[in-house]
């Protein structure tokens, strides 16, 4: 039977998976106390990740990709997006985005920003397809290696509907049309 991936909540009792695929996909991962901290004592956060599931079973199986987000009032804030190595180009970090984006519209935010490593291409390619554009470079922003973080924005929100029609949900009046 193959394998689906099911975008859900993470809890904390995902914290030692979260802290697994941290340490096997950057130089400078994140805690364990820092990922329990986003888990459970942010108001803003919001920790998505994505499970390996049988077609048709829950979704208990392996963590194969997460992202944590901030939602503060009409802002997005893409913290940190983790896919395992043997599950990347498969669009796993495409439907996190995604879902973060359509979370963030669903509290009527209107913008999206993160920053990335200057040196990963393949990231900064993902978030040009959603349509988020450079709008500055931090010098020296990451360690281990030192090196530049690229800050990008997204101003409208905007997400593909099922068409491939992109589409900007929140009309002039800051509410949110049904789906």
């Amino acid at each position: 039977m193959e394998n689906a991936i099911q975008i859900v909540p993470a809890a904390l009792t995902d914290l030692p998976d979260l802290l697994r695929l941290e340490e096997a996909c950057f130089s400078a991962p994140w805690t364990r106390k820092m990922l329990e901290a986003e888990l459970t004592g942010n108001q803003f956060a919001h920790f998505l990740v994505a499970r390996e599931a049988a077609k048709n079973a829950p979704a208990d199986g392996a963590i194969v990709g997460s992202l944590c987000f901030w939602i503060v009032f009409e802002e997005v804030r893409l913290m940190n997006l983790a896919v395992a190595e043997q599950m990347r180009r498969r669009g796993i970090g495409a439907a996190l985005v995604d879902a973060a984006l359509r979370a963030g519209m669903t509290q009527a935010a209107t913008r999206a920003v993160l920053e990335v490593r200057a040196s990963n291409q393949a990231a900064l390619a993902l978030y040009r397809r959603f349509g988020f554009t450079q709008v500055s470079v931090r010098p020296a922003y990451y360690s281990n290696p030192v090196e530049d973080a690229v800050l990008m924005e997204m101003e409208p929100i905007v997400v593909s509907s099922g068409s491939g029609r992109r589409v900007a949900p929140v009309n002039e009046g800051g509410s949110v049309p049904a789906h």
